[in-house]
């Protein structure tokens, strides 16, 4: 049987198309990207702390949801203000098997100086939380309130064993440094402490080794409920809630300071825009589930997203106030 001119230059059309769209895989959808072995989860602390108990979450909810087709495995690397996990991560260019938590700390480590790595070398992927940082001493201690440790440190600046995670400068230093700056205490004095992870300087604190423990919030929780310590001030803008509402904000202390800052995933440098594309769509999916929205309440975090873009315009702003920042705490060392 005769086929129609127009029939058979449309099936002639159609083979050509098809031709097109085998010839270029993009054109079919074939760009996609997905994991096709174990998934190396890099975190800059230590086993127990809030960064490494995040990523843990983050990745048994990923392959839960399956995400991901193989396990993922998370890898401590803490040290250098986050300088050695990124050297790790670094080591892996083009290879999307391997992410890393994020920290405002890196942005601090970047605006001191003398880092031998930084974030700028690697992909920026998803911002996934926000946190704030809390102050602690033991429940025997003499300091009551933030006044009582200002007053302290106003006397006598290196007076007080001061712990943090991980480094000199990070966000947890800085979470209480600016507080007490702006209170008039001259913090380039202060004595800190750096530890492997905050829940070795609250060991440390408990051990009274410390006088005072800086660290972000789900390393204070437990302890603070078996009444264990003391949380003196949060440098949130408003009160926390749940296990947290009754500790007071600087501010309500007379102490005008507010510091925030965020956790979040990065990849090796040159991702391909598939590589970025599955890691923003599989994060933003894991953190939208109730489980996370969940988990991420009962650690006195907030929930927060940005992808790839967003998240690097909000570095970059950061950065450049950060830099400012730490000028005035006279931390910069360049």
């Amino acid at each position: 049987m005769k086929v129609p001119h127009k029939i058979a230059a449309a099936l002639a059309g159609a083979h050509s198309a098809l031709l097109l769209l085998a010839a270029c895989p993009s054109a079919a959808g074939a760009e996609q990207w997905k994991p096709t072995r174990s998934v190396e989860y890099v975190v800059p602390s230590g086993p127990g702390a809030a960064l490494d108990t995040a990523a843990r979450q983050l990745a048994g909810l990923l392959e839960r949801m399956k995400l991901v087709g193989d396990p993922i495995v998370v890898a401590n690397r803490s040290g250098g203000a986050g300088t050695i996990a990124l050297q790790t991560l670094l080591q892996h260019k083009s290879d999307a098997h391997w992410i890393a938590t994020f920290t405002t700390g890196m942005i601090n480590a970047r605006a001191i100086g003398e880092v031998s790595a930084t974030y700028v070398d690697a992909t920026p992927i998803a911002v996934i939380l926000e946190e704030s940082i809390v102050v602690a001493v033991r429940s025997d201690s003499p300091l009551k309130s933030a006044s009582d440790l200002v007053e302290r440190l106003k006397r006598e600046p290196d007076g007080l064993s001061i712990g943090i995670a991980t480094a000199v400068g990070n966000h947890i230093h800085v979470g209480i440094a600016k507080p007490l700056q702006t209170a008039g205490v001259d913090v380039s004095r202060l004595r800190m402490v750096p530890f492997r992870s905050s829940a070795d300087s609250m060991t440390a604190l408990l051990g009274g080794h410390l006088d005072v423990v800086a660290a972000s919030t789900p390393n204070v929780i437990s302890q603070m409920q078996a009444g264990k310590i003391r949380v003196l001030a949060v440098a949130s803008a408003e009160r926390l809630p749940g296990a947290l509402a009754s500790v007071p904000t600087w501010t309500e202390q007379g102490i005008p300071a507010v510091y925030t800052s965020v956790q979040g995933v990065l990849g090796p440098k040159d991702l391909s825009p598939a590589q970025v594309k599955f890691w923003a769509d599989a994060l933003r999916r894991a953190t939208e589930t109730e489980e996370w929205q969940s988990f991420v309440t009962r650690q006195n975090w907030r929930p927060m997203f940005l992808g790839p873009e967003e998240m690097k315009r909000y570095i970059e702003n950061e950065y450049a106030a950060t830099k400012g920042l730490m000028d005035e705490l006279k931390l910069s060392k360049k």
